[in-house]
């Protein structure tokens, strides 16, 4: 497993999982308010806003407060936020990709440096590390959406490039540029998919040690605290056995 899913693994073990539903219902509305700025405020007539409110429900986040984010955007006083990719090193030369959506460049730019200096990593360049990473499709199905090999079957028909299934789901990748025709023709087949997203892949992964997964760690939950910062993405890879021991 990739980093990022182990770090949510272990801090859900470790008891956060209130402070991360706030954070996390925070960033999912201003993906809802962002998407409904950018088009019409109607789901069935802006493609970006369907796909933030179906991820929003996925994580079961109230209708009130979905509601709430979409009128937010029709205000006169509503905030104007650019999307942003920050892209660094963690401890041990790890790669890191920060994707955030932001009303003050400055601010979060500071905030972002500051935490990778902090972690002992650094902060590069635009390109830096994204060009270790693929920039994919991610659909995710519940495991009652069907067997591996049904699942298989309808991702190759929609033109999907690949397919994990385990006893937690399955995860359908597909061209970035293919997400809307892939899941469509998936839903159709398979129902409406657990979440839609684009995701930053990495093309091979970094083992580390105990050490280093937990400096890591802690940098990936800096940035995650950061208000800004929507999604964090890293290609360092834990053994089990040393999972077995930060999350003991």
């Amino acid at each position: 497993m990739a980093g990022h899913s182990q770090f949510k693994n272990i801090m859900h073990r470790k008891g956060r999982q209130d402070s991360i539903r706030s954070k996390m219902f925070s960033k999912l509305a201003r993906e809802i308010t962002v998407a409904a700025k950018s088009g019409l405020p109607d789901p069935s007539m802006n493609a970006a806003l369907r796909l933030a409110i179906q991820n929003a429900k996925a994580q079961s986040m109230p209708k009130d407060n979905i509601d709430r984010a979409i009128k937010k955007a029709s205000g006169a006083d509503s905030e104007s936020y650019d999307s942003v990719r920050y892209e660094g090193y963690g401890p041990g030369g790890v790669a890191v990709i920060v994707e955030a959506l932001s009303d003050n460049r400055n601010r979060t730019a500071s905030n972002v440096r500051s935490i990778f200096t902090k972690a002992g990593g650094a902060l590069g360049e635009t390109g830096s590390v994204s060009f270790s990473f693929d920039h994919v499709g991610e659909i995710v199905y519940k495991a009652s959406a069907g067997s591996a090999d049904a699942v298989m079957e309808a991702a190759i028909e929609a033109g999907a490039d690949d397919v994990i299934s385990d006893e937690d789901g399955h995860t359908i990748i597909c061209a970035f540029e293919s997400i809307g025709e892939v899941s469509k023709a998936l839903e159709a087949v398979l129902g409406e998919a657990q979440t839609v997203k684009a995701v930053w892949k990495p093309q091979n992964t970094v083992p580390v040690d105990e050490e280093k997964a937990q400096s890591l760690m802690k940098l990936i939950d800096s940035l995650e605290d950061d208000d800004d910062v929507q999604n964090v993405y890293s290609n360092f890879e834990v053994s089990d056995e040393v999972m077995a021991k930060l999350s003991a």
